[in-house]
């Protein structure tokens, strides 16, 4: 029986949309590609997200990927909150569920930084019953061990949860701890298949 309703947040519960970003900046197809490439399309973005690293670090790494934009890496790297947006239906959706007696909590790879700049985007998290975000743990999903963090800091039963992520990766991670998936593509198909696990 599910209990426990898990969230992923980027492209879940809020919109990741850097193009628009860099759009907004004034960068060229051609910048944002070079910048995009150095940063969020980089493998150093899971290290920003894991937060092992300090700041310090994983900027020198992005402006090395990318010496001749400097200027444009740093411009992202000033503004890079303004690339999230809560989705519309985030505070309903868990209260919602919450007022059907349903537990909600968050896990999502998330910088210190990006937090730190995006909080106003993360206003439902007061509203969650518990959250777990990467930099926290210096764990990154599909990483087992970030998973084990929420549910050994939350004292949940794996068979309880229903895990909900856009990244396949990431559900394969869920399944193998035993919680119930959602492959997440929309709020309606992902409330069909909640349905079809019993959650109302």
């Amino acid at each position: 029986m599910i209990k426990n309703v898990v969230f992923d947040v980027g492209k879940v519960l809020v919109d990741f949309d850097w193009q628009g970003l860099m759009d907004a900046l004034g960068f060229s197809a051609e910048v944002c590609q070079k910048v995009a490439d150095a940063t969020v399309l980089s493998e150093l973005w899971n290290e920003f997200d894991r937060s092992r690293m300090s700041d310090d670090e994983i900027l020198d790494g992005f402006l090395a990927k990318a010496p001749d934009y400097k200027a444009e890496v740093l411009k992202f790297w000033d503004n890079m909150g303004n690339s999230i947006k809560q989705y519309g239906y985030a505070h309903s959706w868990i209260r919602s569920l919450k007022e059907k007696g349903y537990q909600v909590y968050l896990l999502s790879n998330y910088s210190r930084r990006m937090y730190s700049q995006s909080i106003e985007e993360l206003s439902f998290v007061e509203e969650v019953d518990g959250a777990i975000f990467s930099y926290e743990v210096c764990a990154t999903k599909p990483e087992l061990e970030i998973y084990e963090a929420l549910l050994k800091k939350y004292q949940l039963d794996p068979t309880e949860c229903v895990f909900l992520d856009d990244n396949r990766s990431n559900i394969i991670a869920a399944n193998q701890l035993g919680m119930a998936t959602i492959h997440f593509h929309t709020k309606a198909q992902a409330e069909e298949e909640l349905r079809s696990l019993g959650v109302q």
